[in-house]
Formats: C-alpha cells, structure tokens, sequence
C-alpha cells in the first residue's frame, strides 16, 4: 500500500487538513476502534476532500477492510443500512457514520446501484468511485493522506476529473453528472474535457435518477454562491434541458425592450441570479428561477406591437407549482415559492394599497424573500426601484408596532352583541380589523361602537 505524505502545502494554509470538532472526534474514535482490532480504516470521500479545502465535513464516511459483521460486534449501537454493499451504520451519540467495507462493484443495472460487489482493497475500492477528489482516503490515526487515483494532484489544481472512464463512471450512476456541474459550483472546480464531453454526451440519461436525487443536486448547486455558473453548466452540458425544460424555453422568449432592455426571458432570469446576496433561502432562489416561467405561454403582441404576458404569474404560480412537485419538494417549500411567484406582479400595485391592504401584504411570513425577489427582478430590467424604496421607508414607518396586532373583538363578541353566528361574522371581523389598522379603532370599546353603529343593522338582517 503506498501512502501519500501530507499535503505539501500544508504550511501555507491552503489545503491543510484541519481537525477541531466533535463530529471528528467521534469518526476518529470509531476509526481507531477499528484499527486497534487490527483492522485498516480510513476516512474516505467527501470529508477528505472537505478538510483538505479547508471545510468542516457534514458527515465522515468511513471505510475499513472489516466486514460488516465484524463491523458489528465492535460496535453496540448498529444499523445494517447497507449491508448487501458493505455498508454499516454506526451511532455515536446523536451522530451517524456509515461504515463500508473496501468493496468492488459488479454490473450497474439500474444507473445507481451494482449488481452484485465483491470486497477488495482500498486501492480497488477508489477506483470505483466517481472523482479523483473523492477517491482519496485519510488516515487520522497516523496522519497520513493515501492517494491512489492523483486525488491530490487534481485538488491542487482545482480539476474535477473522473476516475477510468468518464462514460462508464456516469453508467454506473447517471446522478453522478449533476455532481460534476455541483462540484465545478460550490468549490468551483475545472471540469476536465473528457469528463465534460461525457456529461454532454450523455446528458439524456440523466431521467433515469429520481426525481428526488435531481432535486437534491440542484438545491446544492442554486443556493451556491456561484449560482450563476451553475446556471451556466447546465445550460451548456444539456442537463438543464433534462431537469427543468421551463428554463431553456425561456431562451427566445423576447420582452418589451423599454422595460426590459438587458434581453430575453433567459438572459433576465439569469442576471437576476447574479444579483441575489451569497446566501439565499430555498424559496427565494427557486422563485428568481421560476418567476418568469409562464411568459412563453402568455406571450402576445398587442396590434400597436407591444409585447404583453397577460396573466404570466397566475400561469408561472400553477407551473412552479407542477415543477416542485415533480422534484419533490416539501409542501412548505411549495408553498412560498409558489406565493412569491404568484405575487410578484402585486408589487406594482403597493403605493397605490389602503392602509390595511398594505399591512396585510407586508406581515405575510415570506414577504421579505418576495421583496427581494422584486428588487433583483426590478434591478435586473428596467432599473426602477421606487416600489422597493416606498416598502422599505413604509417598513420602517410600522416598526413601532406589529403589523398585525391582536383583534379587538372576536365572535364571541358578536354574539353578545345579538348576531347569529355564520358567514357575516369573517366581514364584520375583517372590516373592525381595517379600520383598526388604519388607526381608526384602537380599543375593543370603540370597536363594539363601530359593529353597533355601522353594521349591526345590516348584520341582523
């Protein structure tokens, strides 16, 4: 077995192999444990590459030469996750490590998993991994990097390579394509020409994952801060075409040039992208997305030859909403991004709100994601920002206070008062609370006044 030495630029802070938390502590000792049982054991995967990028791992996987069994009877808190593949889940408190014996893979059948797996080496085992920076393995005991497919080398040089045979590592798992467009985001990885051409040449497969799997891949890459170039990579290897087709039919979807002066539905929704803050929350980033998806089907020129979207948000909120669905994104997620599309037309329309219209817009839970929504789309076109400016001074005018406070009056209210429980009770209640949120009613005395003296007739009758 070769062992490589520590990275040699260790010293100069760029890819020293940082060890400093509890999760660490935890993996470590399970590796020890192996290895004082004389067993090899080894950090392998994504949390080398981390730590020799100077990130903290989310998780360590470990890999040894022991069989699950015997994985097993070392350890009194097990799961057999995997089993079939080596692979054995081993609980330390509130954290999981996966423990997978050195394995060599069979036949894929499915684009995931191997038909059968035979176990093997440490050097046999990172040959059947996806990049040569996540073939490397870490010894944390004696401190020592093991390199067998020029890991290292790559990292160094910031080039995300496949290991063997691109094509064949992308049969083996079609997943493993977007991964290649994530890694050339978040860390901001070179694809190497062969395993580029491979992703584009093969870009088609990529509906053999799950739509699960897709989505994970695509939330890493969009709330990256280089979101923009993941953009870019997808667009450019054809898997965006695959994974979200609403996008590429943005592409030639031409816009009021007045308005719209920087281009296309495309070329505007990608600038927008490039506007967002580094961080972003799922919703916000999905809703810069998708927030224009519905203008091909909309798209109309007026006899005069304006272009007009009439209705793109009503029509883009049921899209986005038929597009997360098929990821499979949370019903919450669903939600607010299908509200902030649906709503980001309102904007327009705030100066010219009631008071308590208003209030009502701005104290719905996502209203400062959509803000920014609108600010990015607004920034992105035409460059006004007076609908923005007005929110923020009118944000600041109603901190004092919440902008929903808690009602004067209730139905129980009403009842004493004489009225019959039913429909009118929700427009009494939601008028009692316009008027309060205009400044019109402030006590639940005055507001009982309000209900006698302006609806009490209309009510009864």
């Amino acid at each position: 077995m070769h062992f490589a030495p520590a990275l040699a630029k260790a010293a100069s802070g760029r890819y020293h192999y940082i060890v400093s938390d509890s999760l660490e502590t935890s993996a470590r000792a399970i590796v020890r444990r192996l290895q004082d049982a004389g067993f090899t054991a080894l950090y392998a995967g994504g949390c080398v590459r981390d730590r020799l990028l100077g990130l903290a791992p989310h998780d360590y996987d470990i890999a040894t030469d022991a069989k699950p069994a015997q994985v097993q009877g070392l350890f009194r808190r097990t799961v057999a996750v995997g089993a079939h593949f080596g692979v054995i889940c081993v609980l330390d408190g509130t954290y999981e490590f996966q423990v997978a014996s050195f394995r060599a893979d069979g036949l894929y059948i499915d684009g995931r998993h191997p038909e059968t797996v035979t176990f093997s080496s440490p050097e046999q085992d990172a040959q059947r991994r996806d990049f040569t920076l996540n073939g490397l393995f870490y010894d944390p005991i004696a401190g020592r990097l093991i390199d067998y497919v020029d890991g290292q080398r790559d990292l160094e040089a910031r080039v995300l390579r496949a290991i063997g045979d691109p094509a064949a590592r992308f049969r083996e798992d079609r997943l493993r394509m977007l991964r290649a467009v994530r890694f050339a985001t978040v860390p901001g990885f070179q694809v190497e020409p062969e395993t580029w051409r491979a992703v584009r040449e093969n870009a088609t497969h990529i509906r053999e994952v799950s739509a699960e799997r897709i989505r994970e891949e695509l939330v890493k890459i969009f709330l990256a801060p280089a979101r923009v170039r993941g953009w870019d990579l997808l667009e450019a290897s054809g898997l965006m075409a695959e994974v979200l087709p609403e996008l590429t039919r943005l592409k030639g979807c031409e816009q009021p040039p007045q308005f719209h002066p920087e281009g296309d539905v495309f070329v505007h929704t990608r600038i927008m992208l490039g506007l967002l803050p580094p961080e972003v929350t799922l919703p916000l980033v999905f809703s810069v997305l998708f927030h224009d998806i519905g203008k091909p089907a909309t798209h109309s020129v007026d006899p005069d030859g304006r272009i007009r979207f009439s209705g793109h948000d009503r029509i883009g909120a049921a899209m986005t909403g038929g597009v997360m669905t098929r990821l499979r994104f949370s019903r919450a997620e669903i939600d607010a991004t299908v509200e902030a599309v649906a709503n980001h037309m309102v904007f327009k329309d705030v100066r010219q709100m009631r008071v308590a219209k208003l209030k009502r817009f701005m104290a719905r839970p996502h209203f400062e994601e959509e803000m920014e929504l609108h600010r990015v789309d607004c920034t992105s076109s035409h460059g006004m920002l007076d609908n923005y400016t007005f929110l923020q001074a009118k944000r600041d005018e109603f901190a004092s206070e919440p902008l929903i406070p808690p009602p004067l009056i209730n139905g129980r209210d009403l009842i004493a008062l004489g009225l019959r429980p039913g429909p009118r009770f929700a427009e009494i209640l939601d008028a009692v609370e316009s008027r309060q949120l205009e400044g019109g009613l402030s006590t639940r005395e005055a507001a009982l006044e309000f209900v006698r003296a302006e609806m009490l007739g209309s009510a009864r009758d």
